[in-house]
């Protein structure tokens, strides 16, 4: 499995359940965790498919372990802090260390990708599928 491939699977996953807690809500008419719900939907099916995107388009980082592991984290992130910011907003204060977790989990996740946004040029044209183009 590519990081692309598990980033879209993750993703739609992820908005399923977005929409479940935004039907949840409407059904029971209490909105007090659309904060986790937004976070949900940001961090799991936006992020996540855009990240995906970024690793098609370099097939190399897509194979990549490093990219695997920046998707993985990045979703355990995303659940933990989905939960605690759903706790925190239904007034379980004793979530707050655990929101404050999965922020930095998130976090960490986020600066892996900058690395792979912010690298040098020569690491991914010293890829052997670098100057690979689509056939015409």
């Amino acid at each position: 499995m590519t990081a692309s491939s598990l980033s879209f699977k993750l993703a739609v996953l992820f908005v399923i359940a977005g929409m479940a807690m935004g039907i949840g809500m409407a059904a029971s008419q209490d909105h007090s965790i659309m904060p986790a719900h937004a976070h949900l939907n940001l961090l799991g099916w936006v992020s996540l498919f855009l990240f995906g995107i970024y690793y098609e388009r370099r097939p190399a980082l897509d194979r990549s372990r490093l990219a695997m592991i920046q998707v993985v984290v990045w979703s355990i992130g995303t659940v933990i802090l989905t939960v605690a910011v759903a706790a925190l907003h239904l007034g379980y204060t004793a979530f707050d260390p655990v929101a404050a977790l999965a922020s930095l989990i998130v976090l960490a996740a986020m600066m892996l990708f900058a690395y792979f946004v912010f690298r040098p040029a020569r690491d991914i044209a010293a890829s052997p599928t670098a100057r690979l183009t689509p056939a015409e």
